[in-house]
């Protein structure tokens, strides 16, 4: 007698046990150890082959090169900035004598930034093309970490953080700051090293506010909290960003700002009576000392090679070197209230959103064969446009959900306004500075909250464990084929991005907007 054949299971029912044993697996101990290891250390390898590899190209001094790698070696040489003769781009190529003379040059930005690249010059030679680089490769790479760790504590899972690193690992604007001797990718790494500081501070700290403490006047003010040495590191990290560019001062301050909002919405949760003016007027102060200290001792040991040599600029205006940098600030201060110099690639902070005027950080004079007759190499900044586009739109998103919040008080969570506060903090300022000469690559300092941004919002996309389980697979799938797409763009931008040798025909189809050329 033949055996009967066992009926198979019904489409749903598969799904049903599909999602179960997914949900089994991922929810396994082992298996969630061996995520948490493994997936930063293989976002990092991805952003470290895509920033290290063939740094050295090209091998001239590109854009504003001319200024931070002359400045580097002068530190690294005189301890300060000195003034430079003629053909000294040239001199750096070829390694002839470097035309530098021990007068003390103007320049308008802090030091730190060049002392690090100064320390890839120093193991390279002033002729490497790769030691100028060095650094900020080196700390380019370290942000995308950053940017994994910040997520994973504010989302609570490897996933986002998987995806939020990710996607800065691979986008063009982050894989360019960092190949190319400019100081806004170490100010990058600065302030989301600061914020992490500051989210840690804040996820241990908040707990002891909402304690209820014993003490008769807990009620009415809530503890006065001195031992924060993480909001300490967060002022040394933060003034770390202003000794690059005085940009970091914006983030100091808004993140000072965010610190001092959380505890009042914790003393609130407390029960605490006079929760706002508690944490402004009681808690506050410490909490200035507590970042603000730091940080201007960060920012003034930056300058010791200025304060303790006698050629810098300025340096012989007053007897007391503190004085002497107090004026040297002041002329500092004037060049870039009053910069309006045209230039081609420059880009008002109201164009940044739309992407409309990416720099061109260096063209080849002589790409090299690519197989055909008309060649071109070029190195530009634009971000990945998925990315970008997908950030800026998703930042829309997450202030939308905080007010509808706020108006309506429901709940949202806690992670919305930490990647909101570094927005606000690297884009409004330059608002106000409309006839100002600044550039859409400025906004690598944004890109890192944006792709968290953007991780946040793909998460509510994918859906919640507890959604039905064809609502989940829907938003994963959707959610996936997104990521699909973003890491095809930029594969195909990849070339543009790092100066390659390309046909002209190639390169004309990338500039999707008239002001990509």
């Amino acid at each position: 007698m033949t055996a009967p054949v066992p009926l198979l299971p019904a489409p749903e029912d598969r799904l049903t046990r599909y999602g179960q044993l997914r949900d089994r697996v991922l929810q396994s101990p082992d298996w969630g150890r061996a995520v948490r290891w493994l997936a930063p250390l293989l976002i990092t390898a991805v952003a470290a082959v895509l920033r290290l590899v063939n740094l050295g190209h090209p091998h001239q001094l590109a854009f504003d090169e001319t200024y931070y790698v002359k400045d580097a070696w002068s530190l690294w040489t005189l301890g300060y900035e000195g003034v430079w003769g003629e053909n000294a781009n040239e001199a750096f190529i070829t390694l002839q004598e470097l035309p530098l003379s021990d007068k003390g040059a103007f320049v308008v930005h802090p030091p730190l930034g060049k002392w690090l690249i100064a320390l890839g010059m120093a193991i390279g030679g002033p002729d490497n093309s790769a030691g100028w680089r060095l650094a900020t490769a080196l700390l380019g790479v370290g942000s995308v970490l950053l940017v994994y760790l910040i997520a994973r504590r504010l989302s609570g899972s490897v996933v986002v953080a998987t995806v939020a690193g990710t996607l800065l690992a691979i986008d063009g604007l982050s894989i360019v700051l960092s190949r190319i001797a400019l100081l806004d990718g170490i100010l990058t790494f600065f302030i989301l090293l600061g914020a992490l500081f500051v989210l840690v501070d804040r996820q241990r700290t908040i707990p002891l506010l909402e304690r209820q403490d014993p003490d008769a006047s807990a009620p009415f003010w809530g503890p006065v909290l001195w031992r924060r040495p993480w909001l300490v590191a967060a002022g040394a990290a933060l003034g770390a960003a202003s000794a690059v560019k005085w940009s970091g001062l914006y983030a100091l301050a808004a993140f000072g700002l965010y610190v001092v909002v959380t505890d009042a919405l914790a003393r609130r949760r407390a029960g605490v009576v006079l929760w706002p003016t508690a944490a402004a007027f009681k808690q506050g102060p410490v909490s200035f000392v507590l970042m603000v200290f730091p940080a201007l001792a960060v920012y003034l040991v930056s300058w010791t090679g200025w304060l303790v040599t006698a050629g810098g600029y300025d340096r012989e205006s007053d007897a007391n070197p503190l004085v002497a940098l107090w004026k040297y600030h002041q002329s500092i201060l004037g060049f870039h209230v009053g910069l309006s110099k045209g230039h081609p690639y420059a880009s008002p902070a109201w164009e940044w959103p739309f992407l409309l005027r990416p720099t061109a950080v260096w063209v080849g004079s002589d790409p090299g064969p690519c197989g055909v007759d008309h060649c071109i190499a070029v190195i530009s900044s634009i971000p990945n446009p998925l990315i970008w586009y997908g950030g800026v739109a998703a930042s829309v998103y997450l202030v939308y959900r905080l007010v509808r919040g706020w108006i309506t008080r429901r709940p949202v969570g806690a992670e919305v306004g930490l990647p909101l506060v570094g927005l606000a903090a690297t884009y409004l300022p330059w608002l106000m500075f409309p006839e100002r000469t600044i550039f859409q690559f400025y906004t690598v300092v944004m890109m890192p909250f944006l792709v968290i941004a953007l991780a946040l919002t793909l998460r509510i996309i994918a859906g919640r464990r507890e959604d039905p389980l064809h609502r989940r697979q829907s938003g994963e799938r959707t959610v996936l084929i997104c990521l699909a797409f973003i890491a095809l763009v930029s594969a195909f931008f990849y070339p543009v991005w790092t100066g390659m040798s390309v046909p002209y025909d190639f390169w004309l189809i990338h500039n999707w907007l008239p002001g990509w050329v």
